[in-house]
């Protein structure tokens, strides 16, 4: 779209927007521009509104019904009685119901949440799923409805064949090829739908309708003369072919519902007639199938059904009227198919989706009296006549069941996540089943793969090479990641609730849901590894920077911009630890509000991580100082000493375990193992230490293989090191083993808290130190 264009589609409010923004340069540039296309987006979506809409219930439901009891129904339903069977059938009518009826349903739903304007199921689709998903599905579904038009023209070039034998009897001159008949019909249709539009197709629509249904009523009407011996409900022709390639063949007359949705944009009221018509002429056809297999299983043998493609002329009262009715029928879905797919075109035209501007102003470019799309009937013509020119009726079939049947799968996927996702904005005045729109996706992309492996596979590359490129012109239009995250946001939502209530003091297992606060995260990273670890496997982890100041608008647009670099700087790092900020006056009160703060897991945290420098251990105070508050909402406390060295080669841990500290071994080698178990250490291993009093080391070697023998300690002897100390020289002889360990845990009791230098100073030579005071003896199994 051009600038001038653009401009005079702009609202006064629009225009002094801009005029603000580019002279008192308080907006960026990108944040113009965005709002240009905004504003500009939505003038286009107004101009795809038809003022001239004037359609009702009806001609959705004669569409639709129309192009179920169409071709198929006259050329190859008989056959498909005949290779599978009365009971074969009625499982295709099953099967393509399951899927159907679910995306009727589906469509209805959708249709009465929002205003449904020209496109159909593309605009549904694209509305609900985003315009990258939508406009990749459109596409496929814009190409099958156009295919769909040559289908059904060689269709009606077969409707010929009665009188092509007659006049080949009587005059002895003979057409070998129905081309000659399906090619003109495609230019006479290019013609009448150029010239008069959608008014024109819709009053012949009517007449056809009624040719159709006489014939189908004269076909029940006939007694057959060719009636079977026996009447067999299983019978089958011998070498019968496969159940699903017959599926394939017969599905195109299920796809009905599409062809009503696509006048979406003619309709005066879509939300009342789109549901109406879709559902009634779905239920309708569904029934009429079942009672014309009968009618074929009881008038005719299945080496007959087979043989003939038109042995409904020999079953109906009169049989001339079977010919006319395929005409009619051919020609009626023709008609709609014609009708529906430039409708297609153009919305997709109009949201922009394919990458040339040019193009997309071409396709959504309408007759400005009527709004007819023109230039899409042109290219919907084009394509159409190179199928009629290729003119096999199987292959064609084939080809329009798998796009179809991807749009429909692709609706009731929408509908099942919309169920779960319970967006607020998401309020339809029909209501389905998130159940039966399961249905309606699995039965959808089974069947692909059953009707044929190598064109499904073939679909689902297509798909992804569409939506690629629709993806590179469309890059913020994200509607697929909005609609998940609603679904994960309630799957989270029912989980958390679930564990509230199941949470028991019954349960006396125990893993880390850990909290750390910090102010330091851009200085020093030692204490976000730590989380990632603990909450990589076994635990939860909520990492919170801190800002201190009082809560307003500077520093809430501060923790912004914060957040979003914690969430870039974790990005690639195997995280899995939820990011935050707070603000907050103090340290004390920010810390005061962590603490009751909810964990992630639906549980609440208990485990407290704080950190600081040993080259600047200044907030060691801080941490020192509110201890208390921590001690008092039960959670066991980890300090974390950094140093230069941080967590080296992540190839060793060392635990060290002192005659105090019964109550945090448990958990000292817990958060041992639980590190270890991240991908980061997967060449690590620990070594435990136990220190004691060199005077006391046989009472304490007792001791320790008593707690060890009564699984009191889940450790074995034979990885535990007795390692003796004189009064004076603890940390020395901690220095001396654990000097080139990469982590080395240490306990501590709260009350060593009163003297910060115990965690500061006499560990020069170690590298990172996790201090673990367990707030009760954890029991491990």
């Amino acid at each position: 779209m051009n600038l001038s264009l653009a401009l005079k589609r702009l609202s006064i409010a629009g225009f002094a927007f801009f005029r603000e923004a580019i002279f008192s340069k308080k907006f960026e540039f990108s944040e113009i521009l965005f709002t240009f296309k905004t504003i500009n987006t939505e003038c286009m979506a107004k101009s795809l509104v038809n003022t001239n809409a004037k359609f009702g219930t009806m001609p959705v439901f004669l569409t639709a019904l129309s192009t179920i009891l169409g071709a198929i129904l006259f050329l190859r339903f008989g056959w498909a009685v005949g290779q599978v069977g009365f009971m074969g059938v009625i499982g295709i009518i099953v099967f393509g119901h399951v899927v159907t009826i679910p995306t009727a349903f589906a469509v209805a739903e959708i249709a009465t949440n929002q205003r449904v304007q020209g496109g159909g199921a593309y605009y549904i689709i694209s509305r609900s799923f985003g315009l990258n998903i939508g406009g990749a599905i459109g596409i496929a579904l814009y190409l099958s409805q156009a295919i769909s038009v040559a289908f059904y023209v060689i269709a009606f070039g077969e409707a010929f064949e009665p009188l092509i034998n007659w006049i080949n009897q009587n005059y002895g001159f003979y057409i070998p090829d129905r081309r000659w008949i399906s090619i003109p019909t495609m230019a006479l249709l290019s013609l009448l739908i150029l010239t008069k539009g959608a008014n024109v197709g819709m009053k012949a629509l009517y007449v056809v309708v009624a040719i159709l249904l006489t014939s189908i009523a004269m076909f029940f009407m006939g007694d057959s003369p060719i009636k079977p011996d026996e009447v067999n409900f299983h019978n089958t022709v011998d070498n019968h072919l496969n159940f699903f390639y017959v599926f394939t063949i017969i599905f195109p007359a299920f796809t009905g519902l599409a062809a009503g949705l696509g006048l979406s944009g003619d309709l005066k009221d879509p939300k009342k007639s789109i549901p109406r018509g879709t559902i009634w002429a779905t239920v309708v056809g569904m029934f009429v199938y079942v009672a014309v297999a009968y009618k074929f299983t009881i008038s005719a043998s299945p080496e007959d059904l087979v043989s003939d493609q038109l042995i409904m002329r020999k079953i109906a009262i009169w049989g001339p009227i079977i010919p006319v009715g395929l005409a009619a029928a051919s020609l009626s879905s023709a008609l709609g198919s014609i009708m529906v797919a430039p409708r297609t075109l153009q919305a997709i035209g109009f949201d922009e989706i394919f990458p040339q501007r040019t193009a997309n102003r071409w396709f959504a470019k309408g007759r400005k009296k009527d709004n007819e799309p023109i230039n899409g009937s042109l290219i919907t013509i084009a394509i159409a006549f190179i199928f009629v020119v290729i003119g096999d009726v199987d292959f064609v079939a084939q080809i329009i069941s798998m796009f179809f049947m991807v749009t429909y799968g692709a609706i009731c996927l929408i509908s099942l996540l919309e169920h779960f996702a319970a967006d607020p904005a998401y309020r339809p005045t029909f209501r389905s089943n998130w159940y039966i729109s399961l249905v309606g996706a699995l039965f959808s992309f089974w069947l692909m793969f059953k009707m044929n492996a190598t064109y499904a596979a073939i679909s689902v590359v297509i798909m992804a090479i569409i939506y690629y490129v629709v993806m590179l012109n469309n890059e913020e239009n994200q509607g697929l990641n909005k609609l998940f995250r609603g679904v994960i946001f309630q799957l989270s939502r029912q989980l958390q609730i679930l564990l509230q209530r199941a949470d028991s003091e019954k349960d006396k297992s125990w893993r880390p849901f850990g909290v750390c606060i910090s102010h330091d995260t851009f200085k020093r990273r030692s204490a976000f590894d730590i989380m990632r670890w603990i909450s990589y496997k076994y635990g939860f982890g909520t990492y919170i920077h801190f800002i201190k100041g009082l809560l307003n608008e500077k520093t809430t647009e501060e923790s912004k911009k914060v957040l979003d670099r914690l969430i870039q700087l974790s990005a690639g790092s195997k995280n899995r630890v939820y990011l935050d900020t707070i603000i907050s006056p103090s340290y004390t009160s920010a810390i005061a509000q962590v603490v009751q703060l909810s964990g992630i897991s639906g549980k609440g945290n208990n485990l407290i991580l704080f950190e600081f420098s040993r080259t600047d251990p200044g907030n060691l105070k801080e941490i020192t100082g509110n201890y208390q508050i921590v001690e008092s909402a039960g959670f066991d406390i980890c300090i974390l000493n950094t140093s230069y060295k941080s967590f080296g080669y992540k190839n060793e841990i060392h635990i060290w375990i002192s005659p105090e500290d019964y109550t945090n071994a448990n958990l000292m080698i817990l958060l041992g193992y639980i590190i270890l178990g991240h991908p980061d250490w997967k060449k690590g291993k620990i070594k435990i230490f136990a220190l004691y009093p060199e005077e006391d080391i046989e009472d304490k070697r007792k001791q320790l293989m008593e707690l060890i023998k009564t699984g009191r300690l889940p450790i074995s002897p034979a990885n535990i090191s007795m390692v003796p100390f004189e009064s004076g020289n603890r940390k020395n002889v901690i220095m001396k083993h654990s000097a080139d360990a990469d982590l080395t845990i240490i306990g501590f009791s709260t009350d060593a808290l009163r003297d910060i230098e115990e965690f500061s100073q006499g560990y020069n030579d170690l590298g990172n130190i996790l201090f673990v005071s367990s707030n009760r003896a954890k029991a491990i199994n």
